[in-house]
């Protein structure tokens, strides 16, 4: 097997002069893989929402994030919680941030001690002033999602890398709101919390990364329909 420009894969593999390449490919593999294990944390939802390019904006996230790590270069620690300001604020449609089609005043959302617990909280607001829908909808729901993403780590033996907390790696849920109808006040605070049932304080080995998104639906004959168009998520708390 020879790769592009007739460079034999064992010399890639093996030649001291390709230690760096070696090393670039080790990371770079790691990051895919660990990006690809935040997307499945968010799998419940994430097909309604990406974009085209959203895996490969989310390996050069993780491979900024690896670079920060500790270790020799080709085995450098993922450390997510450390380096959580790296992820914060990534947006699932690049095209369509959050932030430009919801905008009210709002905190992020927080999390209990134990790290299990998310919880957002979006004080009443008017629809026709702090937010901005796509032609046709009638109703949009808030989304709140939690996943658990662990640290990740070469190791030798295997010669890959792998979760440090297999067990808890991937572990997520998902909580919608009611359906709001668009064109005046809410009415009411809306509360979102989502529960992984983690009786203990997460280590610090894992990060619970939570996002906030949108949808938006066209009421036709009472039947809500969900629109393709405008719905937005965004990494916003990581603890």
């Amino acid at each position: 097997m020879r790769t592009t420009g007739g460079v034999d894969k064992s010399r890639i593999e093996n030649d001291p002069n390709f230690k760096r390449t070696r090393e670039n490919m080790s990371e770079f593999g790691a990051s895919a893989t660990v990006g690809k294990a935040l997307r499945q944390g968010f799998g419940s939802i994430i097909k309604n929402i990406k974009d085209s390019s959203i895996t490969g904006r989310l390996t050069g996230v993780m491979k900024r994030l690896n670079s920060l790590g500790s270790g020799t270069r080709g085995q450098r620690v993922f450390n997510i919680l450390t380096n959580k300001i790296i992820l914060e604020g990534f947006e699932f449609n690049i095209k369509v941030p959050f932030t430009t089609i919801f905008y009210p005043e709002y905190t992020a959302p927080t999390l209990d001690s134990n790290r299990s617990i998310a919880t957002w909280v979006v004080p009443d607001f008017n629809t026709s002033n702090y937010l901005r829908a796509p032609e046709g909808a009638t109703h949009f729901k808030l989304v709140l999602v939690s996943t658990i993403l662990s640290n990740y780590e070469y190791v030798p033996d295997l010669k890959k890398y792998e979760p440090v907390v297999p067990a808890d790696n991937i572990v997520n849920g998902i909580t919608y709101s009611a359906a709001i109808p668009i064109g005046g006040a809410v009415g009411a605070d809306t509360t979102l919390s989502v529960d992984l049932g983690f009786s203990s304080v997460l280590p610090v080995t894992v990060a619970n990364v939570v996002a906030t998104g949108i949808l938006f639906y066209q009421q036709i004959n009472s039947e809500l329909y969900e629109l393709s168009s405008s719905n937005a998520m965004r990494i916003s708390t990581i603890g």
